[in-house]
Formats: structure tokens, sequence, C-alpha cells
């Protein structure tokens, strides 16, 4: 191997990655991981993660994420705090370009994620992680006893409603049209749901929200009447974004399969992409369920993947 010649090459540093390089680290492969310019992906911006098994108590999501890398790094895992800019998939060895410097790498694991895509109001920004929050199944348990607000009018909103009446006393969706894009079967359950109330032709222009003892909570939203222009405030102790998840393949992009919405197809029960030697590995192929800890799981399989492909090569 020459300096900058890898067995294997991890783009991503979330659950999937930096499991996947904890375990190509032990398999005395020496990976890379490009950690990019958010390091440890999603649960960088949750503020308590309750449902990762091992911590009863719970523990903060960069807590987590840096637990994470430590266990990598121990086992022999270079991380670098860089994007990765463009790849050649097109021949092994592949090529991967970081900061106008040549990667070279037999075998990529790919665990780029994917993103909730927000409404982009700077109080999304002020308030993420303290009452403002992509994933209802995350986090809807610290909105226990309040009345929240999701906005969007599609399945991802419907799903997230749904959930959060579990927790929640109401649960008013708000939406900037007079009816829903959502499938009819998703449309029923929500307006079956006593919990679940709507507000039409509304568009969320700011979140509202207080600082108490150095705590930031939300206390409502700002809202515009899409017909008329008038504006209200709509009390509220938490705001769910529910309008889609973006993954991050952009770099991919005709270069590997991926389905209609972007994630990348994998070989069923592998992390096989269509390119041989190049596997992907949590949310950036799992549009189902999104956590971290399956993304975890999909990165110890796509390292196992990996270990056997290069294994197959040799023998």
């Amino acid at each position: 191997m020459t300096e900058n010649h890898f067995k294997v090459i991890i783009i991503g540093s979330g659950p999937a990655g930096l499991t996947a390089a904890i375990y190509t680290g032990r398999a005395n492969l020496n990976p890379i991981v490009f950690e990019g310019i958010q390091p440890g992906g999603q649960l960088t911006i949750t503020t308590e993660v309750e449902n990762y098994p091992g911590f009863p108590d719970g523990v903060m999501g960069p807590e987590l994420m840096d637990l994470f890398r430590k266990q990598a790094e121990k086992f022999s895992a270079k991380t670098l705090f860089q994007d990765v800019s463009k790849v050649d998939l097109s021949k092994r060895p592949f090529k991967i370009y970081s900061n106008d410097k040549e990667y070279i790498s037999d075998t990529l694991i790919i665990a780029t994620g994917a993103s909730a895509k927000w409404l982009g109001l700077p109080s999304e920004k002020e308030y993420m992680g303290h009452g403002v929050s992509g994933c209802a199944t995350c986090d809807g348990f610290f909105f226990k006893g309040l009345e929240v607000v999701v906005v969007g009018g599609g399945d991802t909103a419907i799903e997230e409603a749904t959930f959060l009446t579990k927790f929640a006393t109401k649960v008013t969706i708000i939406h900037r049209r007079d009816q829903l894009r959502a499938s009819k079967i998703m449309q029923e359950r929500a307006k079956n749901n006593s919990k679940i109330s709507f507000l039409w032709n509304s568009e969320i222009i700011e979140i509202l929200g207080k600082t108490e003892g150095g705590k930031k909570t939300v206390t409502g939203v700002k809202v515009k009447d899409t017909k008329t222009g008038e504006l209200s405030i709509f009390p509220a102790g938490g705001y769910f974004v529910g309008i889609g998840h973006q993954p991050n393949t952009k770099l991919f992009d005709g270069q590997l399969e991926l389905n209609q919405s972007g994630y990348i197809i994998t070989k069923p029960g592998t992390t096989y992409t269509n390119i041989p030697g190049v596997f992907a590995a949590g949310d950036v192929a799992d549009h189902v369920y999104r956590q971290a800890i399956t993304a975890a799981g999909s990165g110890c399989a796509a390292a196992i993947d990996a270990e056997r492909f290069l294994e197959a090569q040799h023998s």
C-alpha cells in the first residue's frame, strides 16, 4: 500500500460509518474515514438519545458519536475531518478526491446518511434539539404531555403525527394547502385519530420560543394564512418537520444505482451495491427505519461484506 492507497475507505461518520470503521479496523484493514463537515451525522443535532442500547440513563448524541470515534481509532482507523468532493467508481481500485488530493481504495463503504428536509427558517436552527425535531421516533418521548405541531402534508407528516399521539396531548398538522397529498389510508388514519387536528392553508414563517435558566424551549409558531396573508400565533410546545428526507447521494449520481428518491439500491440481504467492491450502509440506503441502531447494524454488515470481498479477491 502506498501512502494514499487503502484497502477500505469509508465516507461518512455517523453510526454506520464509524461502526464499519470499528469492524474493518479490528480486521486489520486499516480503514480511513472521511468524516465530512458534520462529523457524527444526524446524531450531532440530537440533544439526548434515550433509545440506544447500553445507555439506560440516556446519552447526548455528540457524546455517543465521540465514543464511536474513539473506539474506531483504538482499532487503527484513521479519521479525517474533511469532505469528499468527487469519486471515480468506473474501475477498481476506486479513486476518491478530497481537499485536492487523490486517495485510492480497493473497497468503498458509503455511509453518507440522509438529511431531514427543513423549511429553512433561522428559528429552526436556533431551537434545534430544544423543541425542534426532524424525527418523531427519535424524540417523541421528550414531548410527553405537550401540544405539538407537525409541518407537512404527505405520508411522512402523517407518520410523524400519528407516532407523536403516543406522547403529546394534541398534534396539529399544519399544511399550506387545503388537502393532504398523503396516501388515502394514511389520511384516514389521521382523520380518525382524536388527538390529531389540522390547520389548513397555513405556512409557518417562524418558530417562537423562550430561554429560561439557560434552557431554550419552543412556545409556538407564527403562521401565515396562504389565502389572506393574515398572520397569527399558534401555541405549541414542540415543532416537528415532516416533509421527508433527502439521502446524501449527489456524489454518486450517475455512478451508482439509486431509487427514484435518491437512496442507494443494495442487493437484498446485503450491503452490496451494483458496483462490486462498493457497499452502502445506514440511512443512505435505508428509507424505512432510519435509526442509529439500525445504521450501526448495517455498518457492521458492510464491514463484513467488504472484508469477505477482499478475501475473495486474493483466494
